[in-house]
């Protein structure tokens, strides 16, 4: 994955909620997400900071790939059971057209405005229902102005959406029990004995969910992913 394209430019995330007009209280749910954002933030710091920006919308800058999908998958598991997020990740120049007020615009902004369009049209599909997240990767010479198009298909970028699906598709089928052993076991530090006392039932029981619904696949491919440059 070394010759991924534009490894030196930045990767620009961002995301929506889904679903969100029809949630019973969306002051609360917008609530949740700054939450989820903050606790995000804190762990897999961003550029430029995540925030909200209009509506259910959230953004970020990112240095690598690999801390773009760290970050997008850690706002996911902050959320659901209870809401749910759909993230585009665009690598590609940044310009700052306004510094002071932190205002950016460029082929990566636009490539990740494609990328969460396109998982919106492809999570549309029901053999692809589950995805959350994509990549759109753009350079200055090829792609100057993006309009469009689906996620990276073509060359090693091709390898990070195929991760993505699988790995998406395997956090959207867990249980709410298997999302919090999961969200448990992202903090490298909390073993599973601690998380079977939270829940009330044996460590041979967590060690089985891990095991059986894909928990501990969902841990590797993350530690692969959050390590790409």
């Amino acid at each position: 994955m070394a010759d991924l394209k534009s490894i030196a430019s930045p990767c620009v995330l961002i995301g929506d909620l889904v679903a969100s007009r029809g949630a019973a209280d969306r002051r609360r749910l917008q609530a949740r997400l700054g939450e989820a954002l903050a606790a995000t933030d804190a762990r897999c710091p961003s550029v430029s900071g995540l925030r909200t920006t209009v509506g259910d919308e959230f953004q970020g800058t990112y240095a690598t790939l690999g801390a773009a999908l760290d970050a997008a998958l850690r706002v996911r598991l902050e959320l659901l059971p209870e809401a749910d997020v759909r993230v585009g990740i665009g690598r590609g120049p940044v310009t700052d057209t306004d510094p002071e007020r932190g205002l950016e615009d460029g082929p990566g902004w636009w490539a990740a405005r494609a990328a969460v369009e396109a998982v919106e049209e492809t999570a549309a599909r029901p053999a692809t229902r589950w995805l959350r997240t994509g990549v759109r990767t753009v350079d200055a010479e090829t792609d100057a102005m993006v309009r469009g198009g689906g996620l990276d298909a073509t060359g090693p970028e091709a390898a990070v959406t195929a991760a993505l699906l699988c790995r998406d598709h395997l956090v959207g089928s867990l249980s709410d029990r298997s999302l919090r052993l999961l969200r448990g076991l992202m903090d490298p530090e909390t073993t599973q004995a601690e998380l079977a006392t939270r829940e009330g039932v044996s460590a041979s029981a967590v060690s089985q969910r891990v095991r059986g619904d894909g928990i501990g696949a969902v841990l590797a491919a993350h530690e692969l992913l959050r390590v790409l440059p």
